[in-house]
């Protein structure tokens, strides 16, 4: 079984000391949905929300979660980003959005969990907007779908 390196040989949380590990190249993919009644996902598509623009909004703040990721899990690493992008897509079969997310760096850590806030920020956002028409919609299907870069490679779920 791997060691879990947040925690020091007394067991005590603390942050990864990556200083002598080299930059690399790293890419991760995140992915998760916010499933709906078709009538919210349709007041969606046709932009009839009364907040605004829900997907685009939602993108925007999974770009600014990504970026804030630090912020928000303790043990983070502030990672300069060199992109994030965010694709929303609305599913009649889910029904709902299907939320993607890839985040890239050049450092000495991965962006999985760059990856994983913004998408879970979007949904947040997605939720957020249209909650007064639906508040039963469900956020789920979080996880890391691809992660490249680093000692340990390659992931693909």
């Amino acid at each position: 079984m791997a060691k879990l390196t947040h925690f020091d040989n007394a067991g005590q949380a603390h942050m990864v000391d990556v200083s002598d590990k080299p930059d690399t190249a790293r890419v991760a993919i995140a992915e998760g949905h916010v499933r709906m009644a078709p009538d919210t996902l349709s007041m969606i598509e046709a932009g009839a929300a009364g907040k605004g623009d829900v997907l685009g909004i939602a993108r925007i703040a999974g770009i600014t979660g990504a970026k804030k990721t630090a912020d928000l899990i303790p043990l983070c690493h502030p990672l300069p980003l060199s992109k994030v992008a965010l694709d929303l897509v609305p599913d009649r079969d889910l029904p709902g959005i299907r939320i993607t997310a890839t985040v890239r760096t050049t450092g000495p850590t991965g962006v999985e969990m760059e990856a994983l806030t913004a998408v879970s920020t979007a949904a947040l956002t997605v939720y957020d907007m249209v909650k007064a028409v639906q508040k039963d919609m469900e956020i789920g299907g979080l996880r890391v779908r691809l992660k490249d870069g680093g000692k340990s490679g390659r992931f693909e779920a």
